[in-house]
């Protein structure tokens, strides 16, 4: 139930409709038929949240048993945190309005690491222990999942467990054994002795981590029957695997308001730069009837008009045009729109494109990842300038005018020359559209070029490389904004400030939990955010802990070096990580998974591509 302060604190705050709940399709149960309460926390605003695919998954999956109630719980924005704390309301789920504080399992999904502190303000608001070592009974469990769970150890501290890999089967039977437990009476660290027992289960606790003096990690030694080595857990039959029929839609527009159907899983390409491409091996594909059933099924569900066909790289879905066909045999009558993030730029056809009547003809976006072929190789992106080239022709040939290039700047070997081909490639596409003579009547061509700073992440190879420093990434963004050579272009880059924190945080160990808690009582939130972000905040915090951020960041690592995340296995050997880091400091590039095994490890999960008939 709602506080009555509640109602008040709404009428002064921007968008309330983020914090009533009631969305159609929530699940509201009888508490007395429940045996575990789920929170699952979301560290950012509700609009962010709710166009997570992840959430509505795992939502569906654990009310579907009747005796499970996940209830969903956001990150509340500036205004309404500082009204809460000034009257009082502490976080609370939307579907009860119960506080936090009366749930089994508070679960958060880790997205991205300058989320962090908004895992613990969340803990704090709801006046739960921040610490796991301070939460004793075997209530308040804090779990983590998601992508920055391949490497939990700057959050060790705070959690109990972290979910590695694919969470619709192990999430459940971590609540199954705790709802054994509690039955039993056993005290939290029984139950979190056999949930470390359970594959893809990661309790941290469980680990003592020693350092050298130069302070790299020296080793991690398991505890009370822990594994050597956590190894992520996998679905691989998606035809068979749990997707909702329904989920909650939201009463106020948010970031991607329709349906979102997972097409496949994983990726063949082997970016050297993507964490996630590493992460989802091996590619698995969805049968098109199960994805043609669960379109209707949701659609009937939600009332939504468009269907977003979702992956890493839908277009290497390997039966796309046959699927589109399928879905077009019901989805035209019905006014229902198709739409495929997610292109190469190696296989944009007219013929896809045709199939697809809800990409407008004002933009394209493609990520070619790098202006020059060199460096294009050096990430293994496989993509010739050729193929760009040709893909916007067509793509000016079939009406568009605005085309969007995604790429990077501080990736390794990187030179000023690399960087300004990035405006050379820009303005050789401005060029095709004006030598088109079946462009567009009456229009000019807007190229936009985004420039993200690089970020060397953990399962990759470049999980050795040490990040340029700010103001090497600050000079090379002066170098594209100096040298535009055309009024058709326009470039935009992100700041050099986050991503050398996400860095910090992405490979950091276990001594950053205290950075985090300082940070939190400097009233840290919304790091992601620009009008959040304070950078000489945070260095304040690093060096009231008496830690140098830079040691994270930019230091290249040595081949032997034990890692904070090496007793973690998502699969991939680590050997297979250093040769291609080596193949990438030679500009050789690697095939992608369909057209040769590159015995990455992933094999070993024997299922997806792996063991396909080539």
């Amino acid at each position: 139930m709602y506080p009555k302060e509640l109602e008040k604190i709404l009428l002064n705050v921007q968008k309330p409709g983020r914090y009533v709940g009631g969305e159609i399709n929530s699940v509201v149960k009888d508490k007395s038929d429940v045996e575990v309460r789920f929170a699952f926390c979301f560290p950012d605003t509700y609009e962010i949240g709710m166009s997570h695919l992840g959430i509505k998954i795992l939502y569906g999956a654990m009310n579907q048993v009747p005796y499970f109630w996940c209830e969903r719980v956001f990150a509340p924005w500036v205004d309404m945190e500082q009204r809460m704390r000034e009257e009082g309301v502490p976080l609370y789920a939307l579907e009860s309005g119960d506080p936090v504080a009366d749930f089994d399992f508070i679960g958060f999904t880790l997205q991205y690491e300058l989320s962090y502190t908004n895992v613990l303000n969340m803990l704090q608001l709801a006046g739960i222990p921040l610490r796991a070592a301070d939460r004793h009974d075997l209530f308040h469990i804090v779990a983590g999942g998601g992508p920055c769970a391949c490497n939990p150890e700057p959050l060790a501290d705070f959690f109990d467990l972290f979910f590695l890999g694919d969470g619709e089967e192990v999430d459940l039977e971590v609540m199954e054994l705790y709802r054994q437990c509690k039955k039993e009476g056993t005290t939290k660290a029984e139950f979190l002795r056999r949930a470390a027992q359970v594959p893809g289960v990661y309790v941290p606790s469980l680990y003592e981590v020693e350092y050298h003096d130069d302070g790299t990690v020296k080793s991690y030694t398991p505890k009370e029957g822990a594994p050597a080595r956590v190894e992520k857990r996998v679905v691989l039959d998606l035809d068979k695997a749990y997707y909702p029929k329904s989920f909650p839609v939201p009463m106020i527009e948010v970031v991607h308001d329709r349906i979102a159907e997972e097409v496949l899983r994983g990726c063949i390409r082997g970016c050297r730069f993507c964490q996630a491409g590493f992460l989802y091996r091996p590619f698995r594909e969805k049968g098109i009837a199960a994805i043609d059933r669960q379109c209707r099924d949701l659609c009937a569900s939600t009332g939504y008009d468009e269907i977003s066909l979702s992956s890493l790289s839908t277009s290497d879905y390997s039966n796309l045009n046959q699927l589109i066909d399928t879905l077009h045999q019901w989805t035209e009558g019905e006014k229902v729109s198709l739409s495929l993030p997610s292109l190469r730029v190696d296989n944009f056809s007219p013929a896809l494109m045709e199939r697809i009547n809800s990409v407008r003809k004002s933009g394209l976006t493609f990520a070619p990842e790098a202006g020059s072929q060199r460096m294009r190789d050096v990430i293994n992106k496989n993509v010739e300038e050729a193929e760009l080239l040709h893909t916007v022709d067509v793509a000016f040939t079939e009406g568009w005018n605005r085309v969007k290039l995604y790429f990077m700047i501080g990736l390794p070997t990187e030179t000023e020359e690399d960087v300004l081909a990035i405006l050379n490639l820009g303005k050789k596409v401005v060029d095709t559209f004006y030598q088109n003579k079946e462009k567009p009547k009456g229009k000019g061509v807007e190229v936009a070029l985004s420039a993200a700073a690089f970020v060397p992440k953990p399962f990759t190879p470049f999980q050795w490389f040490g990040q340029d420093t700010m103001e090497q990434l600050r000079q090379k963004q002066r170098a594209l904004k100096g040298n535009i050579p055309s009024r058709r272009l326009t470039v935009n880059y992100h700041d050099a400030q986050t991503s050398f924190l996400e860095a910090v945080f992405a490979r950091g160990d276990r001594r950053l939990g205290v950075v985090l808690e300082k940070g939190v009582e400097m009233g840290f939130h919304f790091d992601g955010w620009a009008d959040c972000f304070d950078f000489d905040k945070w260095m304040e915090a690093f060096a009231a802990c008496g830690l140098d951020p830079a040691f994270y960041a930019n230091r290249t690592r040595e081949k032997d070096e034990v890692f904070p995340w090496d007793h973690l296995d998502y699969g991939i050997r680590k050997e297979f990580l250093w040769e291609e880091w080596e193949r990438a400091q030679n500009a050789q590039t690697t095939p992608n998974c369909r057209e040769a095994c590159s015995h990455c490890g992933a094999a070993c999960y024997k299922g997806g591509i792996c063991v396909a008939k080539r």
